[in-house]
């Protein structure tokens, strides 16, 4: 045999031998990227002489197991039936009687918050977001901007292996950042998520959702009359499962599901709402003392816990009147029927995952709520929350009016305080009030197989939401790193909670951890809490008050539960020490400077945009879904609006511009050749100024003139309709929205991407006519 055969067999044997035996690399490396291996082949004149090498893919470590983190919206500790509340969760049940229930979790009292924290393992302020996306201000712990030195988990898993997927609501992006011009590096898919489906604000119409697919903005199916948008997300998310696990179905997957659900608007089918008729006549104040009596029962709390009592800014059920009741009790109703509907669809995703196999080799978290029940609705609820953020009132007469239609697309609904007060049993207040349990303890699931011995055990560490990320490092054997994508990362500030898993009664890791929301702040170290309330309640704007007049309490959380017991007259040395360590977490976090301010941080103008700066705007046809962040602010102010279109012969119709949709907005365009400018204010009134005249075929230039009356915000003007430079149409606009026109809906050129501005035409409602341009001008 000749010397260049064998040479050529033993090349082929050094071939097969590397593609056989090559190990994946090494999957702890402190440094993101892991560097490649070097080429461990030969390199020769032709491939004949040489031997290849590819390199070897980057493997999960041996063992890891899938991520799914399942995270539900607004949702308070004495909700849920698993932790005694009198809404039916079996899905949740199902996954505690499997794995471990916790009930000493904490959130950070807000939305975009808790989600930095979860994603990132830092405590929210050391990541810049102090506060939700919408309300972003230019100090660093107030940006929601996400800093590249503090990557998230699912940019880890996916440089040690993993696939990443997320679905559902983000808002973790600055609403600025949110249009198509970008920037996309601080949307899910920049962020370490290889698929995103969902929403990228801070709440969405369940009916109508403005969704994204990765960095493209769609629009939801239109031929489904049942469309909702939880089983939309539950569905793609079981598709990409399906699809990853065929494909490499020896690499794990990180799925993400944030349901949007059960933020307001309050949306679900009517079935579902029907299964709680009557449930709830008994009032807030006997469901409080209900769900505490189940708690107890259950042993999610202590069998010394103390049910601490309402507060006074809170009416009692049996001072109302029957009409009231009846209002009250049915928002509840609608409340109960949206979350019993998300636990059944997210037990759909759960058995998908068991179908294909793979549930044992899953860790699971379903955490029940990003904070604490939701206030917000105010003192009578919301058909329109709108009207909330922009401190409009509501009647009894128009709740009772809309009362049969809560929970369809006809409303953007909310509930009374005083449910979600009762929602977090046993402890004081709701969201937004970081100060007390209330508004930070929320329920945690943990599952994993027979890895966790203990099925249906009771985890009582006092633990944080910044806490799953280093858990889900851990679990999966991953290092966790200092550089990643060549910047330096700030420390890891959670704790892992694997020590948790096989021994209830260790002492809990997490020893000290700051709260603050809104200037409502609190303290906990080693057992003990001070907490500050700041007077300003969930439902309020902005009020005037002293940070330095906020009285501090004190508890000892290790013999008092729910915080009934205030020891601050008690230990006044105590007390001062624990003040003296919340001034200096808060600066070491970035939390200072305390900012109370609400309404006036929803101005747009406030913050960085495109249309910062600029009083000219020009928009072609079809460039719509401009968030509100990103679109010129028309608010408080005067402006003028001119399109430039050609009218066929057959006439036309259809949007020119328009802003907002059912719940709020504004829209001009054209009905039967007619100009027409509708001003929607908060779905109570609309101000529509129309042109007697049809357009004539050809082209034309109309124009819509709004000059303010000034004198403050929320004032009205007198708007006119001109074609050609001739005036048609005058019509006075008596009042207009001073803070916040849309939470979901967008600013369209050419077509309608949301819900309509008013009920005579349907979406999309796109132009028929040749709509050469639109320019917008502010004055």
């Amino acid at each position: 045999m000749s010397r260049s055969i064998l040479r050529v067999l033993s090349l082929s044997l050094v071939i097969t031998f590397l593609m056989v035996t090559s190990p994946a690399l090494a999957a702890t490396s402190k440094v993101l990227p892991i560097k490649p291996p070097s080429f461990e082949g030969e390199i020769g004149i032709t491939y004949k002489e040489s031997i290849p090498d590819f390199p070897a893919p980057i493997k999960a470590p041996e063992k890891a197991p899938n991520v799914l983190l399942v995270l539900l919206d607004d949702v308070g500790f004495g909700q849920a039936s698993t932790f005694g509340g009198a809404i039916e969760t079996p899905n949740l049940t199902r996954l505690a009687e499997k794995g471990l229930r916790y009930n000493q979790f904490h959130t950070t009292a807000l939305c975009s918050p808790t989600r930095a924290a979860l994603l990132t393992g830092r405590n929210h302020h050391s990541v810049g977001t102090g506060v939700v996306a919408e309300l972003a201000s230019g100090f660093p712990g107030y940006t929601t901007i996400l800093p590249k030195s503090a990557a998230t988990v699912a940019e880890v898993l996916r440089q040690n292996g993993y696939n990443t997927a997320a679905f559902g609501k983000w808002h973790n992006t600055p609403d600025y950042e949110t249009s198509a011009a970008g920037p996309f590096d601080r949307w899910p898919t920049g962020l370490g998520f290889e698929y995103f489906y969902g929403f990228l604000g801070g709440d969405t119409n369940q009916w109508s959702p403005a969704l994204v697919e990765n960095t493209q903005r769609i629009a939801p199916p239109t031929n489904d009359p049942d469309y909702h948008l939880t089983p939309d997300l539950v569905d793609h998310a079981i598709s990409w499962i399906h699809s990853q696990q065929s494909i490499a179905p020896d690499k794990p997957f990180f799925t993400y599901l944030a349901t949007g659900a059960t933020h307001a608007p309050h949306h679900a089918p009517k079935a579902w709402i029907d299964k709680y008729q009557g449930k709830f006549d008994q009032g807030w104040d006997k469901l409080r003392e209900e769900t505490f009596a189940r708690q107890k029962q259950l042993g999610v709390i202590p069998a010394n816990a103390q049910l601490t009592p309402r507060p006074k800014e809170l009416p009692a059920w049996d001072s109302l009147s029957p009409d009231d009741q009846k209002i009250y009790a049915h928002e509840m109703e609608v409340f109960a029927g949206f979350l019993a509907y998300t636990d059944h669809e997210v037990g759909r995703l759960i058995n998908a995952i068991d179908q294909i196999g793979e549930l044992d080799n899953t860790l699971v978290f379903y955490i029940v709520g990003d904070n604490g029940a939701s206030a917000e609705g105010g003192l009578a609820g919301s058909v329109n929350e709108l009207k909330v953020f922009n401190k409009v009132p509501e009647s009894r007469e128009q709740l009772l009016a809309s009362l049969n239609d809560l929970g369809s697309p006809k409303t953007f609904n909310h509930y009374h305080a005083a449910w979600a007060w009762a929602g977090t049993t046993p402890f004081q207040w709701t969201k937004q009030i970081a100060s007390h349990f209330g508004g930070t303890r929320n329920p945690l699931i943990i599952a994993w197989g027979d890895r966790i011995k203990d099925q249906g055990g009771l985890r009582s560490q006092f633990h944080h939401v910044i806490d799953i990320t280093p858990t889900i490092l851990e679990a999966a054997g991953i290092t966790t790193p200092t550089q990643v994508n060549g910047v330096k990362q700030q420390k890891l500030e959670g704790t892992s909670l694997v020590y948790t898993f096989d021994d209830p009664e260790a002492a809990s890791k997490h020893k000290t951890q700051y709260f603050e929301m809104f200037g409502n702040r609190a303290i906990y170290d080693d057992g003990w809490i001070a907490a500050a309330r700041h007077p300003r309640l969930p439902w309020q704007g902005t009020i005037n008050a002293d940070f330095e007049k906020d009285p501090w309490e004190l508890y000892n959380i290790e013999e008092d539960f729910s915080e009934a017991n205030n020891l601050a007259a008690e230990n006044p040395e105590k007390l001062k020490k624990l003040q003296k360590l919340f001034l200096s977490e808060a600066r070491k976090h970035k939390v200072l400077p305390l900012d109370d301010r609400l309404s006036e941080r929803f101005d747009v103008k406030s913050r960085p945009s495109p249309a910062a700066g600029r009083t000219t705007f020009t928009y072609y046809s079809d460039t719509v879904s401009i968030p509100e962040g990103s679109a010129p602010s028309l608010k408080n102010r005067s402006f003028s609006i001119t399109a430039d279109v050609e009218i066929p012969e057959s006439s036309a119709e259809g949007v020119l511009l328009t802003q907002g949709g059912r719940f709020a907005g504004w829209g001009f365009f054209l009905e039967d050749s007619k100009p027409t400018y509708v001003y929607n204010f908060a779905n109570s009134e609309r101000y529509i100024i129309q042109s007697p005249e049809k357009l004539t075929p050809g082209k034309s230039k109309i124009k819509f003139n709004f000059d303010y009356d000034g004198g403050g915000v929320g004032a009205g003007g007198i708007g006119k309709l001109f074609i050609n430079d001739q005036q048609v149409a005058e019509g006075r606009i008596e009042k207009t929205l001073p803070y916040r026109l849309a939470l979901n809906e967008t600013f369209d050129v050419g077509r309608d991407t949301g819900t309509p501005i008013v009920e005579t035409y349907q979406v999309p409602f796109t132009f028929t006519g040749n709509l050469q341009k639109v320019t917008l001008n502010l004055k």
